[in-house]
């Protein structure tokens, strides 16, 4: 990032247990920047004040914070860590482009309910007065949806639960019902999703994850690599990747590529008689390429991409 944008800040509503522990931050309007000299409290407005309320039914208050943050450095608090959640999903900064080093230590499981996050070891004794109030469990997790916190513009999503905040998902993007977009991860333009987004992908614009499809993150076997799809690309429907796709690349439905795949190059690649065979990983990146099953040796093959682009409907996007 560069200097001017380095640091961010807001004003922000925590959920604080009687005990005094921060279960989240809703920022409404977090900035880029360094905070205004003397700003404090009052900077909240007047109808965000009014909603630093005592809250019995869970045993919680909220109460208005303000928050600075350095974001080279690793996430200090929960409001810190809220914070920079919100910079992804407002769009202020891209995937990856932020430190979240350890974010998961300042991020406390919660029962999130329709009335806000209740601390996880209260919820049983609360459950009877929270049934009679009609509040019901929506989940345990780190993580809150994104819409309970953000609501991106010219996006849509289907199911409010397949999206946590932290999602990047830029205007003209569609989840489906099926679809899942995970934290520091998402879309950089119009893009359909009916597969998983892993946490540290990016999807160019343009782009379609089909039903079913998966994409490798950074968060499970000790994986390192990030991966990315380029402009204008298709993953079939139940495909997946472990590799980079570049633009105006297809995957075809029901083929799963990892880093270590062996591919045969044919057309566009070979000019002999002996097609040659690599490791999936040295094609990562690589625009205009069409990988596929042959339906009679089951071997994976990679062919040029010519003639028809993969085009979005555009009555689904705009």
């Amino acid at each position: 990032m560069t200097p001017h944008t380095q640091r961010a800040w807001g004003y922000g509503l925590a959920t604080i247990t009687s005990n005094g522990e921060i279960l989240d931050t809703w920022y409404p309007e977090p900035q880029l920047g360094a905070i205004p000299p003397h700003r404090d409290r009052w900077i909240a407005p007047s109808h965000i004040e009014e909603l630093a309320t005592p809250d019995p039914r869970r045993d919680v208050a909220t109460d208005i914070v303000t928050v600075s943050i350095d974001l080279d450095e690793a996430p200090a608090s929960t409001p810190d860590a809220y914070l920079r959640l919100h910079l992804l999903s407002h769009l202020l900064v891209t995937p990856n482009s932020i430190n979240l080093d350890g974010i998961f230590a300042h991020l406390p499981t919660v029962v999130w309910t329709t009335a806000g996050p209740v601390h996880a070891e209260t919820f049983d004794r609360l459950r009877p007065s929270l049934k009679r109030a009609g509040i019901i469990a929506t989940g345990v997790d780190k993580f809150p949806r994104l819409l309970d916190y953000v609501t991106p513009r010219g996006v849509r999503i289907a199911d409010a639960s397949r999206v946590r905040l932290g999602a990047h998902l830029a205007a003209g993007t569609t989840v489906m019902h099926e679809g899942f977009v995970n934290f520091n991860a998402g879309t950089l333009g119009q893009s359909m999703v009916e597969g998983r987004i892993s946490q540290g992908v990016v999807v160019g614009a343009g782009s379609d994850i089909g039903g079913g499809a998966s994409i490798m993150g950074t968060l499970s076997g000790g994986g390192t690599q990030r991966i990315s799809i380029g402009e204008e690309s298709l993953l079939g429907a139940n495909s997946g990747i472990g590799i980079s796709l570049g633009n105006n690349c297809v995957v075809e439905a029901g083929l799963y590529v990892t880093a270590g795949t062996k591919v045969t190059l044919l057309d566009g690649f070979n000019h002999t008689e002996n097609p040659k065979t690599v490791k999936a990983v040295e094609l990562s990146s690589i625009d205009n390429l069409l990988f596929r099953r042959n339906s009679l040796s089951g071997a994976v093959e990679v062919v040029s991409r010519r003639g028809e682009r993969v085009v979005l409907n555009q009555a689904l996007h705009t």
